[in-house]
């Protein structure tokens, strides 16, 4: 979609590249993880299993799978075909749609759920056109989860450092990813016309894993014993202050 810019094909581009060399079995492995369990519990309390769910911007199919192992009706749709037909290659049954979140292929009220987990901060012209997106095609009543990074403590510290030295803050120019404060993040939901049911700090553990030294674990992405325990501290402590992303659930 050039409407949206160079760097918006370049970050499918980069995505691409990222899932080829990545897989299926290592990112369900993350889905096991202790800050995963956490987040799953809490959005799938408002999650219908009778209802027809779409995961939009589903990568390598991870939360596909496991939710529905789970007995939850979810659908994958991604930009990065290469990602879908990885997962087809662990399990063929999966349903998975080659799509745009700008450009659904869904008709008006469809659906009853829409998943989007680290997504949305990957546009440079903002979220509200995918999340108008998502009203469009849910039903009335249709829950809204989303998950977006926020603008930590740490994260912070490195930006302004990096505006010290005079770099870039972006990791990579071709590559666009940003952070979303609640309040920011809550107008965009409601400005596409849903309704906030919840706002909340999660992954505190995984801001520590930013660090690296002893907060990281031996597996992908896993975070050590020593920052599950800190993180739960620090998420009843200072809650909006370590959280790594914020899980907004909306109602249409």
């Amino acid at each position: 979609m050039t409407q949206f810019g160079d760097r918006y094909d370049s970050t499918r581009e980069a995505w691409e590249q990222i899932w080829d060399s990545a897989s299926v079995e290592r990112e369900l492995e993350t889905m096991q993880y202790r800050r995963a369990r956490e987040a799953v519990a809490l959005y799938t309390a408002y999650l219908a299993k009778d209802g027809l769910i779409l995961e939009a911007g589903s990568g390598l199919s991870s939360a596909v799978i496991t939710l529905r192992r789970m007995g939850y009706n979810v659908i994958g749709l991604d930009y990065a075909a290469n990602a879908l037909h990885i997962s087809h290659r662990y399990d063929p049954t999966l349903p998975l749609l080659v799509g745009d979140v700008h450009a659904l292929p869904h008709a008006e009220n469809a659906l009853d759920g829409y998943l989007s987990f680290g997504v949305l901060e990957h546009f440079e012209h903002g979220m509200l056109p995918a999340l108008k997106e998502a009203y469009r095609i849910l039903k009335p009543g249709g829950i809204l989860v989303l998950t977006i990074p926020y603008p930590n403590v740490v994260h912070n510290l490195i930006e302004w450092r990096r505006k010290r030295a005079g770099q870039s803050t972006l990791n990579d120019e071709t590559f666009y990813e940003s952070t979303y404060t609640r309040d920011t993040l809550c107008k965009n939901v409601t400005d596409a016309g849903f309704t906030v049911v919840e706002a909340i700090p999660t992954s505190h553990a995984f801001t520590l894993w930013g660090l690296g030294g002893i907060f990281r674990g031996k597996d992908y992405y896993e975070t050590s014993p020593l920052a599950d325990a800190l993180g739960g501290v620090l998420k009843r402590v200072l809650p909006w202050a370590f959280n790594f992303s914020t899980m907004v659930i909306g109602r249409k």
